[in-house]
């Protein structure tokens, strides 16, 4: 089986692009973050004529999530349970499925804005709330996996620069202690082959020439529990994906199982 996650920035704008990739890579489960559609607008559709069934969490505005699957979709669950609210809305920011025997989340975790912030506070509930949420499943014979944008890097080695994050977040000690306390529960973090350059970035800024430089940063993350761990054969980061007029600021991560 072969899963991914990948935070297309709007499935409006890269539908040609996530179509052609679903075709082209063979993936058999997709977990897309940041949406920015409606649920009434998501491509349906477009997607069953591929042969994928959707779950999806989208209000419409830059939050949003889905899981696509073409090996089956129960036991779907909307929303982070137990998780908090920011300006007095539960955002949609997570989803998640049972596939073909394996049960993922989709997350898009909140940025954080800048610490200090009331959007740094609610990312660090909002990563209190995911472990609490997925520990039953992480401590499961099933393999299961949570993957998506965490907007976190797990360690210095995953920004291209670690002095210029200094201040900011997505690095700070609170930021990784959350997402260790995450894969306490039982999860490793399944670390991707780059393909090019010696460390597998999953996300490069649109600006300053951020991706031809290679100054990127590994937020784009798959956590899985021991069975999943144990089916894992392969993982690599898709940066040919990132290339060209129209892409994504981030990259597909692709994992593949033996299962």
């Amino acid at each position: 089986m072969r899963i991914a996650t990948w935070n297309v920035n709007s499935v409006t704008a890269r539908l040609p692009r996530l179509l052609a990739w679903l075709e082209s890579s063979g993936t058999d489960v997709l977990c897309i973050q940041e949406i920015k559609a409606a649920e009434e607008a998501f491509p349906y559709a477009e997607l069953r004529e591929l042969g994928y069934e959707a779950a999806v969490n989208a209000d419409g505005r830059w939050n949003g999530v889905a899981v696509l699957s073409r090996v089956g979709l129960e036991q779907v669950v909307t929303g982070l349970p137990g998780g908090p609210e920011y300006d007095g809305v539960q955002e949609p920011r997570a989803v998640s499925a049972t596939c073909g025997g394996v049960r993922v989340w989709s997350v898009y975790v909140p940025n954080g804005r800048e610490v200090g912030h009331a959007h740094y506070a609610y990312k660090l509930h909002w990563l209190e709330a995911l472990r609490d949420a997925v520990s039953a499943d992480a401590d499961g014979d099933r393999p299961f996996a949570v993957l998506g944008d965490f907007n976190v890097a797990p360690t210095d080695e995953d920004v291209h620069d670690r002095s210029a994050f200094d201040g900011l977040t997505h690095v700070t000690p609170a930021e990784r202690a959350a997402l260790a306390a995450l894969r306490d529960t039982g999860l490793t973090d399944i670390v991707p082959r780059p393909l090019k350059y010696d460390r597998p970035f999953t996300y490069w800024d649109y600006r300053q020439l951020c991706f031809p430089k290679n100054r990127g940063m590994r937020i784009d993350l798959v956590y899985g529990n021991a069975a999943f761990a144990r089916a894992h054969k392969d993982a690599y980061v898709d940066r040919e994906e990132r290339k060209g007029k129209g892409a994504s600021d981030h990259a597909p991560v692709v994992v593949d199982l033996d299962v």
